[in-house]
């Protein structure tokens, strides 16, 4: 599930902050599931904090070699 940076330079910057939208409200769902003991993998809250840090990294350079 973890994205590769690879993968991640290949979008366009819409694409990203699309993305980033996505992951933020995956990252607040996991955090409901885990805060009321659903979540049978506390892990997936680590990587896609992971995922949402690699994406701001690289729009920020897309934006900064603009």
């Amino acid at each position: 599930m973890m994205m590769k940076a690879t993968e991640i330079r290949k979008m366009s910057v819409e694409d990203l902050q699309a993305k980033l939208v996505e992951l933020k409200k995956d990252l607040f769902f996991l955090r409901m599931q885990h805060a009321t003991n659903q979540l049978d993998n506390p892990i997936k809250i680590a990587v896609v904090k992971k995922d949402i840090a690699r994406i701001k990294t690289i729009i920020r350079e897309k934006e900064t070699t603009i």
